[in-house]
């Protein structure tokens, strides 16, 4: 099979799909043929991280000889895209899905193929668990588009490694090369205490927003008060460090809280911000596409603060999943709480999945609303 045959299979499901949004890219095609060497040498000893759709999982397989390939990829809507092209492409069993980002992944590794992450953090943790973990011969490719690259990346990989350089770009994306891992100690999760909050909030490299409390959860969060009162049961949907879950059973004792996200960062980090609450025997923290595993009408109460970016694309259709989800869950007259950029048309979309929607607050910023399921 060769690489136009291959990547002609690949499709994103079931993650979000328009037209600027494609499962196999420029950056992938360059990781592969950058690392083509290594690939090679190396066949049993390949870790992937953050494969978008399995582009560089099933490359280096089918292309390389890759074999029994190790892969961690942060969104699970990743690992299904993943599996639905394995099995497209007759390639299922090629490689393992493994769920945490830590040592034990990348023990023994020789070739590291990285999709370049959104923030410094990410790439921080990433380059501490490889420098930390894989073998000292080990080579880590990590790629992207240029105009989303920065020398601080740079920077970060010289943190764990003595020797990085630049490839030359192409079609507009590059990939930098680190050897020689040096001795680096993991600092993540970091934990920072919002007194104003009465919480303290933990954070892996790539949750959004960090141990920051973004402006959206802010206005969510002075609006929680109000949301059914005499609920038992809530889910922070699309949880990130749980910010909002860890707030509801905080103030309210009585109340069972399941905090989802389909991110592995999001849901260790979530993790942490319940343990360093002290909320561990009230908050479960789960890793699911839009709540897909709870019990059709079991909750009262769903509180979410969507994300709008697929990558770096503008996406209304991740709020419209995390809509459906909630409307499955939620019980008859339970109600979603919902914080938005003000200028999104999302008032509608609420009407017409969840049911009647009601403004509840509202700034040339954020709109908070609430939706009761009919």
């Amino acid at each position: 099979m060769d690489a136009a045959e291959l990547f002609a299979q690949l499709r994103r499901e079931p993650d979000v799909d328009a037209p600027d949004l494609v499962a196999v890219d420029a950056t992938d095609r360059l990781l592969l043929d950058e690392a083509a060497t290594d690939l090679a040498a190396h066949p049993g000893a390949v870790v992937v991280l953050d494969d978008g759709h399995g582009a560089l999982t099933l490359g280096a397989v089918a292309l390389h000889g890759a074999t029994d390939v190790r892969v961690h990829q942060d969104l699970l809507v990743g690992e299904l895209a993943l599996a639905a092209n394995a099995e497209r492409t007759g390639l299922t069993g090629a490689y393992r899905s493994v769920p945490e980002l830590d040592a034990d992944l990348l023990r023994g590794a020789r070739v590291v193929l990285a999709k370049a992450p959104k923030s410094l953090d990410a790439l921080r943790e990433l380059v501490q668990v490889v420098a930390t973990g894989a073998d000292p011969e080990v080579t880590l490719y990590v790629g992207g588009r240029v105009k989303h690259m920065t020398l601080g990346m740079n920077d970060v990989l010289a943190e764990g490694f003595t020797d990085v350089h630049a490839t030359l770009a192409r079609q507009k994306s590059r990939v930098l090369v680190a050897r020689g891992p040096r001795p680096v100690q993991s600092s993540f999760p970091v934990c920072r205490e919002h007194a104003d909050l009465g919480l303290t909030v933990c954070s892996h490299g790539a949750a959004f927003a960090g141990v920051k409390v973004d402006r959206g959860t802010r206005a969510l969060l002075g609006a929680l008060p109000g949301a059914v009162p005499d609920a038992a049961t809530a889910v922070d949907l699309g949880c990130g460090t749980g910010v909002l879950a860890v707030a509801l059973a905080a103030a309210r004792p009585g109340l069972s809280v399941v905090g989802v996200d389909q991110s592995a960062a999001a849901v260790a980090s979530a993790a942490a911000t319940v343990a360093a609450n002290g909320l561990a025997d009230r908050v479960r923290v789960v890793r699911d596409d839009a709540a897909g595993s709870l019990e059709e009408g079991s909750v009262d109460l769903v509180v979410c603060n969507p994300p709008f970016h697929a990558g770096v694309a503008v996406s209304e259709t991740l709020a419209h999943r995390l809509f459906a989800g909630a409307a499955r869950v939620l019980r008859p007259g339970g109600e979603l709480w919902c914080v938005y950029n003000s200028h999104l048309p999302h008032r509608n979309a609420l009407r017409r999945i969840v049911g009647p929607t009601r403004q509840v607050t509202r700034d040339p910023t954020f709109t908070v609303t609430a939706s009761t399921r009919s």
